[in-house]
């Protein structure tokens, strides 16, 4: 029986192990900005503070481990780290402590630090290892907008002008740092002025035009280019053997450069519930605009009642973001060039007919009425107004 249990253990923690492997040679491409930084690491110049810039499911976070595990590594190998040292299968199992996160997160009550969720934060990782800003809003079960407090800027200084427990380098990563709270910005300012030695503070952003100058100027960018078709192709053949090469190649082709892209396509259930909620406003606007149903009018408001008590500011901010990206590829539709589209099965038969009413006309307007709107929704307009607005907007622009 001890046996067993033994042989059971062993067995769930190299599963562990294998899941949560942080290594290069388990990023998605960035072939280049591999061969950069491990360069970097042995020529001896690893500088203190480090800006990754990248889309989504381009590999920024796993980029980050796998350079921080290299660079503590006690046995670095030409190519990449060792992965059996001890600091390594530390690394692994995101639990060595010399290596620390700062993430996004919802304000409750006198909670305002990420170490409260540093758990999950390590569980995503190792689930999903390549996610969003959405997935970890359900992982926390967050329906209002995240952000690093100010709070954190305590605690992210602290950290780092400890001494490090055992690895030569004590490494941060901030991942969306542009999610901070003024306030905790301007804190840390001082330690990318002084960094305590040994240091390292990888900061992993999608949108660096939201950050401070003073910040971005004071770290090394590094911009992360979107996947290649065939590189994410591979990746989803070595995840999901047991689907068809045309369904993979599709989603690959779909995915715009993005693995979290790819495989939420794949594990959507339901498929995409921003695109039900697109079709649906856009015929409710077109019977408006076209048939003169008004009916059809105060179905949008009840709708956008539902929709507002139903879904958080991050989720509405999501639906105008990918209303954004949909508007744009009808509109390249219309131009007859398959190859420029990434659109799923169910947008393109939806698109088949809507693509008609995106023209030069009027694209433009419609792509910044939404982008409009999610600016206001983040800046806490009352999303009712906004949302109802941008309907009767819509139902104008569609008719030019």
């Amino acid at each position: 029986m001890n046996f067993i249990l033994f042989y059971i253990r062993f067995a769930l923690s190299l599963y562990v192990f294998m899941r949560c492997a942080t290594m290069f040679k388990d990023v998605i491409g960035q072939e280049y900005i591999k061969r950069h930084l491990i360069r970097s690491v042995q020529e001896g110049r690893v500088p203190h503070a480090q800006l990754f810039v990248g889309m989504s499911g381009v590999g920024k976070l796993q980029m980050a481990l796998a350079y921080a595990q290299y660079v503590n590594c006690a046995n670095r190998g030409e190519h990449d780290a060792c992965g059996v040292c001890p600091s390594c299968r530390k690394y692994a199992t995101l639990e060595h402590p010399d290596l620390h996160f700062v993430f996004p997160i919802e304000k409750k009550g006198s909670v305002s630090c990420c170490d409260h969720q540093v758990k999950e934060f390590r569980e995503i990782i190792r689930e999903r290892g390549y996610f969003d800003e959405s997935d970890w809003n359900e992982k926390i079960g967050s329906t209002k907008q995240t952000l690093i407090y100010s709070g954190e800027s305590e605690h992210i200084v602290r950290k780092l002008n400890f001494k490090a427990y055992e690895a030569p380098y004590k490494v941060m990563i901030i991942w969306l740092p542009e999610k901070m709270n003024i306030d905790c910005a301007n804190k840390i300012l001082k330690i990318l002025e002084e960094p305590a030695d040994r240091t390292l503070l990888l900061m992993l952003s999608e949108e660096p035009d939201k950050l401070l100058t003073t910040i971005t100027s004071r770290t090394q960018i590094i911009q992360f280019p979107l996947l290649q078709e065939e590189e994410i192709l591979d990746a989803l053949r070595e995840q999901y053997p047991e689907l068809s090469e045309g369904r993979l190649a599709l989603v690959a082709h779909t995915a715009r450069g993005s693995y979290t892209m790819a495989v939420n396509q794949l594990t959507q259930e339901a498929g995409n519930p921003y695109l039900v909620q697109f079709i649906e406003l856009m015929r409710k606007s077109w019977l408006v605009g076209f048939k003169k149903d008004y009916t059809a009018l105060v179905q949008l408001w009840e709708w956008v009642d539902v929709f507002v008590s139903n879904n958080g500011r991050e989720k509405q901010k999501e639906f105008l973001q990918y209303s954004q990206g949909f508007i744009r590829e009808n509109f390249i539709r219309n131009l007859q060039q398959p190859d420029l589209n990434y659109m799923t099965e169910d947008e393109q038969a939806f698109s088949k007919n809507f693509s008609p009413f995106v023209n030069q006309r009027n694209v433009e307007a419609l792509s910044g009425e939404f982008a409009l709107a999610e600016r206001h929704i983040e800046q806490n307009v009352n999303s009712k107004i906004v949302l109802f607005d941008l309907m009767l907007k819509v139902i104008v622009l569609l008719k030019r």
